[in-house]
């Protein structure tokens, strides 16, 4: 079986606005070591899809230094390969416009490879999946088309493309964020919703892109394309809802997956990976999430209080700190009586003497100056910082002369 994999890293990510100033939001560093796209690049190559096309737009150039530096983008044939794809502006000048339109404008590569199945993943979700076994139900099921669908509340599906299927798991009707969702049967307070993720039969997704429906200029799988093939074409819903992942802990979300497309969702997914029984653990040796190497000392920790908290490499933590309930990536200063409670401190970040930080993110290379307030007075916060309305305070990206 011959597999393409063509990865959606276009997303401006403006609702993760001020960390998608300079970055696209597959670039958003993510759990103290990671970037967003990490998680769907590991899914592939620990599934056994070496063959990947990455389709990126928007501030791309932070995306595609991290990906020339971070991950292998040549395999040992020339089927092997991770090669990052710009909009080739094929059909006029114009950028991508919308997740069906980019395959749309990258048709030729489809062609050249000739693959047997292409799988259209996006590249800015958290979660953890085993991709060869909705192969395996795609083939089953003598599938044209399968989508990864995944339980969510009712009240939340609005967000999503909402579908509904038969006894077989066959899709029946599909509408891309509706104002009334329909809820799954028997269970009225949940909903089938997409994942965005794709699986097509070569052939049948030349032909789809044919049709006259997608003679439009913005051209979207959810909106345009799902809804109207569903009696042509064997369509399908794979439940990753049920999806168990070897290694799983027995306290982790099973299904766990979250669209960290705002402030606090991203902040929430981060936090989930704290306590004892986090409801996603990346300490899984069947499925490990890959990601760059930092060249860097361990961690010096010099005393004070550490609790419920991860630290990457190369952090220095000084006496009568106090840290709490908070990710802390690479190269992290905290100096003599500062504290951080509930917060994200990225990289090459230095927290002066005395500083206080509550619920705040704080993106890479900044110097908090000595006896600073971050999270503490909402009024000092509103005048200095910029603040999500969830409260929770963010400071953008600092300048640094390294990349």
């Amino acid at each position: 079986m011959r597999v393409l994999g063509m990865i959606m890293a276009g997303g401006k990510g403006e609702r993760l606005f001020p960390l998608t100033k300079e970055r696209s939001k597959p670039a958003v560093p993510f759990g103290g070591k990671y970037r967003l796209i990490d998680f769907v690049l590991s899914n592939f190559v620990n599934s056994g899809i070496f063959s990947s096309y990455i389709l990126v737009q928007y501030l791309s150039q932070s995306l595609i230094e991290y990906l020339r530096t971070s991950w292998a983008t040549k395999g040992i044939s020339r089927d092997h390969f991770l090669t990052v794809v710009p909009p080739q502006m094929r059909l006029g000048e114009i950028w991508y416009r919308g997740t069906a339109d980019a395959i749309r404008q990258n048709i030729s590569l489809i062609n050249d490879f000739d693959p047997d199945l292409v799988v259209i993943f996006g590249a800015d979700h958290i979660y953890r999946m085993d991709i060869s076994r909705m192969i395996d139900f795609h083939i089953q099921k003598k599938a044209d088309v399968t989508v990864a669908a995944n339980v969510v509340p009712l009240k939340e599906a609005s967000a999503f493309g909402v579908m509904a299927t038969d006894d077989n798991n066959r899709i029946i009707s599909f509408e891309e964020k509706p104002l009334k969702p329909q809820a799954i049967p028997g269970r009225p307070d949940k909903a089938y919703a997409s994942m965005g993720n794709y699986i097509f039969d070569k052939n049948v997704l030349l032909k789809i892109l044919q049709q006259k429906y997608c003679d439009v200029p913005s051209l979207d799988f959810g909106k345009n394309i799902l809804p109207v093939i569903l009696k042509q074409y064997r369509t399908f819903a794979y439940d990753f809802a049920g999806h168990k992942l070897k290694g799983l802990k027995p306290y982790e979300e099973q299904g766990y997956w979250r669209d960290v497309g705002t402030i606090e969702a991203y902040w929430q997914a981060n936090m989930d990976m704290l306590g004892p029984t986090p409801k996603i653990d990346l300490n899984n040796p069947y499925w490990p999430i890959n990601t760059s190497v930092h060249n860097t000392p361990p961690t010096s920790y010099m005393g004070g209080t550490l609790e419920n908290s991860m630290l990457s490499n190369g952090c220095v933590i000084h006496p009568n700190t106090i840290i709490k309930n908070s990710v802390l990536a690479s190269n992290v200063v905290v100096m003599p009586g500062a504290v951080i409670e509930d917060s994200i401190i990225m990289d090459s970040c230095t927290i002066g003497k005395g500083s206080h930080i509550k619920k705040a993110i704080i993106d890479r290379f900044n110097i908090i100056p000595e006896n600073s307030s971050i999270g503490i007075d909402k009024e000092h916060d509103s005048q200095n910082y910029f603040i999500d309305p969830s409260g929770i305070v963010v400071i953008p990206r600092g300048r640094t002369k390294f990349l």
